[in-house]
């Protein structure tokens, strides 16, 4: 479409949908599960009973792809010898599954990205260590080991695939994650960049509005299991880092349409709570799943954590509660649930979040800014002021001044988004999280000096900076999400924020945390060969652990970080990058 043309739909069309009132709770309660991923569920229980728990990744069974149509392979199941117990035995199964099926992650074949060189020109000016040079190197290398398509079979018989087809090819985390995911991206795209990939970091985007423009949002990750959420919105902030390296303004300005339709999806229906306070209102943003059942990825898992809830509705309310959990990214923590000892009492459609409110400002001063880049001042001026309103809101509702922290609000119980909540103090959730820190990532708050260095003293005290990262909070709960756990995403957000703020005590905080963050990189990577999900930030050069799989190795995010980190503060040639 001519520029020109997509400009004057933008004008007479989605600006005026964006700038008019939210919509009532019009969202669906549940979207509808598929024949395979039912039958896919049923296998999963069949293949914990024969092989039992030990090692097992009920992921695994969810997405394998068949070879044949569903009901021969159904008929084939219901034949399989049983056990007095109703079991299928061990070798049974393990035959049934060799000749039926193609192996997990088949549907995705291994593609070279094409702007991969194994060292681009002008790679990490910066990096003037020989040996931290040859190692992020090696990490370069991860995206053509991470590259991959969709198969031409996904889009010929979608209907025997859990995988979605994609116009373009991706870049996976890694291991058990064999799909593209929408928040990792972020990192990726970031990595990408410093890899001076564009074309890469593009055809990820475009694969993400592909899926927000079918679905109507942005998936957790293109698998018809993940069609019931989202991710942390963060598709404009991925857009603004491309064209900040490329300065592609078409590029922008046909992203652009996909923005406002995600806004409009994360700023209204069951996503919005309003909170009073005195004469004023403040919408803001929550995590809210459609889905009421297990998780099929995980529906043995979330099956036994039900397992003493009696009543149907409160199970339901369970499995809402861990999908919308799934939504945030940040599965399984402490900060969600009201019992820290006790998975069945998550509550995260109860609690307004620090981080994903800020990432909807981030995507609303973003959205302005491209408006302004594509000519549209309704656009570039309607998001401004909501900006500016989510500012206030976040400012108000969210930051605590003792604390010098912006903390988490809980709200009543009610699932309707138009029940006003009235704004009171003890709802903030006083827990230290690494969340809390996250509104220094954008400008609003990271200009104000005087506010970043009551924020960066804060975090100092925290308890959560360690010898190899930033903790993720102060519980040891066994969550992934918790203490001692480290996340290459936290620590690339709150070091990015500190470091632009023009405060030299901040950016010497902020290059604190890179070297930490970098040195554990670099021995696990020399200890193991590999790049790992998360890490143990007790101890310089151990990974993370805890949660619902073994750990993961590749690994996307994690490589983008250290990269981003490398370009943007370097390595001198005398700075150890062993543990001391």
């Amino acid at each position: 479409m001519p520029a020109a043309a997509l400009l004057l739909l933008l004008t007479t069309s989605s600006a005026f949908a964006a700038a008019s009132p939210p919509r009532a709770c019009a969202m669906a309660a549940a979207v509808a599960s598929t024949p395979l991923l039912a039958f896919l569920e049923r296998l999963q229980e069949a293949a914990l009973a024969a092989f039992g728990p030990r090692d097992f990744d009920p992921k695994l069974y969810i997405d394998l792809s068949l070879r044949s149509d569903l009901a021969s392979v159904e008929r084939a199941f219901a034949a399989l010898p049983r056990s007095p117990n109703g079991s299928v035995p061990a070798g049974d199964l393990k035959k049934f599954v060799a000749a039926h099926f193609g192996g997990a992650g088949s549907d995705l074949v291994p593609a070279r990205p094409p702007d991969f060189v194994p060292e681009p020109a002008g790679f990490l000016p910066r990096v003037k260590s020989p040996a931290v040079r040859a190692w992020a190197l090696k990490v370069h290398a991860l995206w053509s080991n991470l590259s991959r398509h969709v198969d031409d079979s996904v889009r010929e018989r979608p209907d025997w695939h859990t995988l979605l087809p994609l116009p373009g090819p991706v870049v996976i985390p890694g291991s058990r994650f064999r799909e593209v995911y929408y928040w990792d991206s972020y990192w990726v795209i970031r990595g990408l960049l410093a890899s001076k990939m564009y074309v890469t970091a593009k055809t990820i985007v475009n694969n993400l509005i592909y899926l927000l423009d079918t679905y109507g949002h942005v998936l957790n990750g293109a698998r018809a299991y993940y069609t019931n959420r989202s991710q942390p919105p963060l598709l404009s902030a991925m857009i603004r880092a491309i064209y900040e390296k490329t300065h592609d303004k078409e590029f922008v300005v046909k992203s652009l349409p996909a923005l406002l339709k995600e806004h409009d999806f994360w700023t209204s229906g069951l996503h919005q709570i309003t909170v009073q306070d005195r004469d004023c209102s403040h919408n803001l943003s929550r995590y809210y799943a459609m889905w009421d059942k297990p998780r099929p990825e995980s529906s043995t898992i979330d099956k036994k954590s039900a397992s003493n809830i009696s009543s149907t509705s409160e199970k339901q309310k369970f499995y809402r509660e861990v999908a919308s959990t799934a939504e945030s990214g940040w599965d399984f923590s402490t900060r969600w649930m009201r019992n820290p000892e006790d998975i069945t009492t998550l509550a995260t459609t109860s609690i307004l979040p620090v981080d994903l409110n800020i990432y909807i400002l981030r995507m609303e001063l973003d959205i302005s800014f491209f408006g302004k880049i594509a000519g549209n001042d309704n656009i570039a001026k309607h998001f401004l002021e909501a900006a500016k309103a989510r500012e206030k809101a976040v400012s108000t509702v969210f930051w605590n001044e003792r604390m010098g922290q912006w903390l988490d609000y809980w709200v009543g119980n009610s699932s309707s988004c138009m029940e006003g909540q009235h704004w009171d103090a003890a709802n903030q959730n006083k827990n230290v999280f690494a969340s809390n820190f996250l509104p220094l990532w954008i400008d609003v708050f990271n200009s104000d000096k005087n506010l970043v260095e009551k924020v960066a003293k804060s975090l100092r005290s925290s308890g959560l900076l360690r010898d190899a990262g930033i903790a993720t909070s102060l519980t040891n709960s066994s969550q992934q999400w918790d203490f001692p756990n480290g996340w290459a995403p936290l620590q690339h957000m709150i070091a990015e924020g500190l470091a632009r703020s023009g405060s030299s005590e901040a950016r010497s905080l902020a290059e604190d945390i890179v070297v930490r963050w970098i040195r554990t990189n670099y021995v696990a990577y020399k200890k193991t060969g590999a790049m790992h999900e998360k890490y143990d930030v007790q101890k310089c050069g151990e990974f993370g652990g805890g949660g619902e799989y073994i750990p993961q190795t590749g690994f996307g995010w994690s490589n983008g970080v250290v990269l981003a980190f490398l370009d943007e503060f370097g390595w001198p040639e005398d700075r150890r990058v062993d543990c001391q």
